[in-house]
């Protein structure tokens, strides 16, 4: 089974991550789903993230997952709130009964400080300079905050500036603090830096 890590956040929340080895069958087999998504390999990913969700709450109602008027799934009366991502071939998911939540997983890039000018402002694009792990996380972060968040309308250097993170290692957790001026919150988001990809995730967040 290629559960790369299950673990919690706070007292409440769980989360996954998931590398996809198995075929179609065995996610549609265990979700019942039959996404109508012509591409074979986001299909997979669809399913995979369906089946993580079940995985980390068994009675999961996936089949009633629908996007509100700002497209964050959600499902009914909230009764769970969850964020899935996925890079092939990660996936990787959170449930949280009580509050919002965020995640976000991308595969290394080495080349992403070309686009980096579009997602981080110049005083950030000085701060992690050309190293393209240390990028790839503050992608992760934002993006992950923006689930987070989920609305509509955010800017992700003006509205999610990133105001410290932590040195970086391979195989090691990196903390970054970010500000999401709509909401006027802190919100702190916790990395996990891995061989073959980022992964970042909410943990909280503060007024």
């Amino acid at each position: 089974m290629p559960l790369y890590k299950e673990w919690n956040i706070g007292d409440h929340a769980l989360a996954a991550i998931w590398k996809i080895e198995e075929p179609e069958s065995f996610f549609a087999g265990l979700t019942g789903l039959e996404p109508d998504i012509k591409n074979e390999k986001r299909r997979i990913e669809h399913l995979a993230g369906r089946f993580l969700l079940t995985h980390l709450q068994h009675d999961f109602p996936i089949l009633g997952i629908d996007k509100d008027q700002h497209d964050k799934p959600r499902i009914a009366n909230n009764e769970y709130y969850f964020s899935i991502s996925h890079s092939w071939p990660w996936v990787a998911a959170v449930i949280d009964p009580r509050k919002e939540a965020g995640i976000d997983i991308q595969t290394w890039h080495p080349n992403i400080h070309k686009i980096s000018h579009k997602f981080l402002s110049a005083t950030e694009q000085n701060l992690f300079g050309d190293e393209h792990k240390l990028i790839t996380a503050a992608w992760c972060a934002k993006e992950a905050t923006y689930k987070w968040n989920g609305r509509r309308g955010v800017d992700f250097i003006e509205d999610l500036p990133i105001l410290y993170f932590d040195n970086i290692t391979e195989n090691t957790e990196m903390m970054i603090y970010i500000q999401l001026y709509e909401r006027q919150q802190i919100v702190f988001v916790e990395n996990i830096i891995n061989a073959d990809f980022a992964c970042s995730y909410v943990i909280e967040s503060k007024e």
